[in-house]
């Protein structure tokens, strides 16, 4: 199991605005969601998507190629890939772990 950011920048679109690209992207990763082969979480600067990562690799071809088909001509997509394999973690296994550290530093 894998866990990646990811950011997909349309360049030469309309407006600074790219939101409406954004909105297609996560129908795509609703899509696979729904499949239950993915998980996901938007933020306001990227996506973090989570699952095998033969998966992931398609997920972020998918995600790519959406201004593409909306008439942009050129895109830009970075991706970071955090890929453990001796354990198990989950992105919210992930966040939990630093909170409770966090709140276990405060009570001291």
């Amino acid at each position: 199991m894998a866990i990646v950011d990811v950011t997909v920048i349309p360049i030469g679109t309309e407006t600074p605005s790219v939101s409406k690209y954004v909105a297609s992207i996560q129908k795509i990763l609703r899509n696979y969601e729904a499949e239950e082969k993915i998980k996901f979480q938007l933020t306001p600067m990227n996506t973090i998507i989570e699952g095998d990562l033969p998966i992931l690799f398609e997920v972020i071809q998918a995600m790519h190629e959406v201004p593409f088909s909306e008439g942009i001509e050129r895109v830009a997509t970075s991706i970071r890939i955090d890929d453990r394999r001796d354990v198990k973690r989950t992105m919210e296994y992930k966040v939990e772990r630093v909170n409770s550290l966090v709140n276990e530093n405060e009570d001291k």
